[in-house]
C-alpha cells in the first residue's frame, strides 16, 4: 500500500514538473496604462516615436531639468517636483498631436463620403471606390483606405477588408460608414447614396458646433494652464539663495511643496474634467 501511495505521489510530482514544458505559455497582456500609452503614441502617428522612446525621452528631460534646478537652487524637493511636472511635457505633446489628428480626420470624413457618393453614382464597384480613396482621398484618412486596399488585394474578401479598415481607424464615424457599406454590399442598398449624404450633413454640422465650442474653450484652458504653471515659476525665481534652499529642504518646506503639488494636480484634473467635450462612443466598434 505504501509503495502504491509513493508511486502515485511520485507520478503526480513528475507530471507537475514536466507539464510547463508541454503546455503553451500564457498569453502576455500588457499593463493597462502601458497599453493605453502605446495606443496613444500609435494614433499620434509621430514618425520614429514609440512608447518606450517616449518614456526614455521623458526621463531624460526630467533628469536634466532636475540637475539644472538642483545646481542653481540647491533645493532638491523643488528640483524633484518641478522635474516630475516637466517630464510629462512629452506626453502632453503627444496628446495635443492626438487632438489635432482627430480634428483633421473629423473634418475629412464629409469629403470622403462625397467621394463615395460620386463613385457609386458613376457606377463604380464599391470595393474599387474604397481602393481609389487610398490614393485620391483626403490625406488624413488615406491610411485607412490603404489598409482596406492591401487587405482586399490580398484575400479578395470585402467583409474582412472592412473589418481591417475599421480596426485601423478606430473611429465612431468610420464605424458608421463601414456598417452602412456592409449592409449595402450584403443585402443591397438602393438608398445608400441618400444615407451617406445625410451622414455627411450630420458630420458637417457636428464639426461646426464642435469648432465653436473649442474656440470658446481654448482661451479658458490656456489661462488655467498658465495659472497652474505660474506659482512654480515664481517658486523657482525665489529659490536661488542658500537660505531659501535650507527652508525648502526642511520637513516643513517639503510638506508645503507636496501639498501645493497635490492641490495643483487636483485642480488640473477638475479643470480637464469640466472642460472635456463629449465624444461619440464606438457602439459599432469591433470586427463582425
Amino acid at each position: 500500500m505504501i509503495a502504491i501511495v509513493c508511486g502515485l505521489v511520485f507520478g503526480i510530482g513528475l507530471v507537475l514538473a514536466v507539464s510547463p514544458w508541454f503546455t503553451p505559455p500564457p498569453e502576455w497582456r500588457p499593463w493597462g496604462p502601458w497599453k493605453r500609452l502605446r495606443e496613444d503614441v500609435s494614433r499620434a502617428r509621430i514618425p520614429g516615436l514609440t512608447a518606450l522612446r517616449l518614456v526614455a525621452l521623458s526621463l531624460a528631460i526630467g533628469s536634466v531639468v532636475a540637475l539644472i534646478i538642483l545646481a542653481v537652487t540647491g533645493a532638491w524637493p523643488v528640483a524633484l517636483i518641478v522635474s516630475i511636472g516637466v517630464a510629462f511635457l512629452p506626453y502632453a505633446w503627444v496628446v495635443s498631436r492626438l487632438g489635432a489628428h482627430a480634428k483633421t480626420v473629423r473634418a475629412a470624413w464629409p469629403e470622403v463620403i462625397d467621394a463615395m457618393v460620386s463613385g457609386v453614382r458613376a457606377g463604380t464597384a464599391l470595393p474599387q471606390v474604397l481602393c481609389d480613396l487610398a490614393e485620391e482621398g483626403p490625406v488624413p484618412v488615406r491610411f485607412a483606405f490603404d489598409a482596406f486596399s492591401r487587405d482586399y488585394s490580398a484575400n479578395g474578401r470585402f467583409e474582412l477588408a472592412l473589418d481591417t479598415m475599421k480596426e485601423t481607424v478606430a473611429d465612431p464615424v468610420a464605424d458608421r460608414i463601414v456598417e452602412a457599406l456592409r449592409i449595402a454590399r450584403s443585402v443591397g442598398g438602393a438608398d445608400l447614396t441618400r444615407l451617406l449624404q445625410d451622414l455627411a450633413s450630420l458630420l458637417r454640422e457636428d464639426a461646426r458646433v464642435r469648432g465653436e465650442l473649442e474656440a470658446r474653450q481654448s482661451w479658458t484652458v490656456g489661462a488655467a494652464r498658465l495659472g497652474l504653471a505660474a506659482p512654480w515659476i515664481v517658486l523657482l525665481l525665489l529659490s536661488g539663495g542658500g537660505a531659501s534652499a535650507s527652508v525648502w529642504n526642511s520637513p516643513g518646506g517639503i510638506a508645503v511643496l507636496c501639498s501645493g503639488a497635490g492641490i495643483c494636480v487636483i485642480a488640473y484634473l477638475i479643470m480637464k474634467a469640466m472642460g472635456r467635450l463629449s465624444t461619440d462612443p464606438r457602439n459599432l466598434g469591433g470586427a463582425r
